[in-house]
């Protein structure tokens, strides 16, 4: 019923279905890449393409609608995978990770600590750069650690103009690092 509603504009209808599925889609994600920015990519990605899906009446409901978004999320990993996107191996590099980069082993040196710096100097100058409408969605999730459902209520749009703002945000983020060629990996103590 919620997707009906939804089909025929009513956006509050998929405000419901994403707060009903929002958590079970992104751990079924992060279960799968063990990377939180990888997983909150697919995430964005997955509802963004149920959006375009719904709102063109491509969605013929063949069983649970939960299944269907698990389905694209799935889609988007091998997709991703394919690619040959960087994707974390779970077992493999958490156990490699947990091994050698142990903060009680290593102390992180000056230049480390300046290279963290000069990174999030320069994320937040591309960050102002942004529309203003992505900056603030960009500050809410990233900084804040707002919801998708809170940062809709807070900047009174509906969820699906939050999660567009977000994906657009990350993809004038990403295009302008590469075009200045900036390094933007954090050097990591813990």
């Amino acid at each position: 019923m919620l997707v009906k509603l939804y089909e025929n504009g009513n956006d509050e209808a998929f405000d419901v279905l994403l707060e009903r599925y929002q958590k079970s889609i992104y751990g079924f994600i992060l279960t799968l890449v063990c990377d939180v920015t990888a997983a909150e990519d697919i995430f964005q990605e997955t509802f963004y393409k149920a959006i375009v899906c719904l709102r063109s009446h491509r969605y013929t409901e063949t069983g649970r609608f939960q299944s269907w978004l698990i389905r694209i999320a799935n889609n988007l990993i091998v997709d991703r995978h394919r690619r040959h996107e960087p994707i974390v191996d779970s077992a493999t590099n958490q156990d490699h990770d947990r091994l050698f980069n142990r903060g009680d082993l290593v102390e992180g040196s000056i230049e480390d600590s300046y290279h963290n710096e000069q990174t999030m100097k320069d994320v937040q100058k591309m960050i102002a750069l942004l529309p203003e409408p992505q900056q603030e969605v960009v500050r809410l999730r990233i900084y804040d650690k707002k919801s998708f459902k809170e940062i809709a209520d807070l900047t009174n749009c509906s969820i699906n103009t939050a999660l567009g703002r977000m994906r657009y945000a990350t993809i004038n983020l990403r295009r302008m690092a590469a075009r200045n060629k900036l390094d933007l990996t954090f050097v990591n103590y813990d």
